[in-house]
């Protein structure tokens, strides 16, 4: 049984930092690519960032370049999204997600397991 827990969440200003935890267990962590997707209220589910099993290849959607930063440490099974200068528009519940495979994939139906998501609250 794959498991996928977010931790890290919150409600901070904008122009502060959070940094996201997601501890997967029941497979082999390195073999799998993980991503982070966002939702908000009203709107679609968008892929943040992204980072292949190795970690050695990442992917950021526009929204987040320059500002976000996905990391994994495949030692301890976790992948981190580091985010800075956040905006109100950041507002919304981070889900981190495995995939089948080691390579990145950017559409959410090649993701087979969820984490339950965690509230990220920026205030203006």
């Amino acid at each position: 049984q794959v498991q996928l827990v977010e931790s890290g969440g919150g409600l901070v200003q904008a122009g502060d930092s959070l940094r996201l935890s997601c501890a997967a267990s029941g497979r082999t962590f390195n073999n799998y690519a993980m991503g982070w997707f966002r939702q908000a209220p009203g709107k679609e589910r968008e892929l943040v960032a992204a980072i292949s099993g190795s970690g050695e290849r990442t992917f950021y959607a526009d929204s987040a370049k320059g500002r976000f930063t996905i990391t994994r440490d495949n030692a301890k099974n976790t992948v981190f999204l580091q985010m800075n200068s956040l905006k109100h528009e950041d507002t919304a519940v981070y889900c981190c997600a495995t995939t089948s495979g080691v390579t990145i994939r950017t559409i959410s139906s090649s993701y087979d397991y969820w984490g339950q998501g965690t509230q990220v609250t920026v205030s203006s």
